[in-house]
């Protein structure tokens, strides 16, 4: 087992309303929300921080905007485009957080970071 925890967001309709009012391709039909939640980013978190709904709470009220930013990120590199007021608030209204406190690795060799 590993000693972490896995975050992963699942995009709601604000979220996928963003992405397709700033898409620089306006006659494309636009994403939908089974699209955007096809793949998603695994965040390996401190498994304490995972120990109980409370616990998770604070930790995601105290690194919320760099998730929420590295999300943007992923759609649209400018900043420009990003919405300019992120709150916690704006953050719950855009993504369901899912937690995973059991983390198996099968592979049984190293891992390796690609940006290092």
């Amino acid at each position: 087992m590993v000693n972490r925890a896995a975050l992963l967001l699942r995009y709601k309709q604000p979220a996928v309303d963003w992405i397709n009012e700033v898409d620089p391709a306006p006659a494309t039909e636009g994403a939908t929300l089974d699209q955007v939640n096809e793949e998603r980013t695994v965040y390996l978190i401190d498994e304490t921080a995972a120990e109980s709904s409370d616990k998770l709470h604070r930790w995601l009220q105290r690194n919320f905007a760099q998730l929420f930013e590295m999300e943007l990120e992923a759609w649209y590199t400018d900043l420009a485009l990003w919405p300019a007021k992120r709150t916690f608030k704006m953050f719950r209204d855009w993504f369901t957080v899912e937690c995973n406190t059991v983390l198996v690795d099968l592979v049984g060799t190293e891992i390796h970071d690609d940006e290092t």
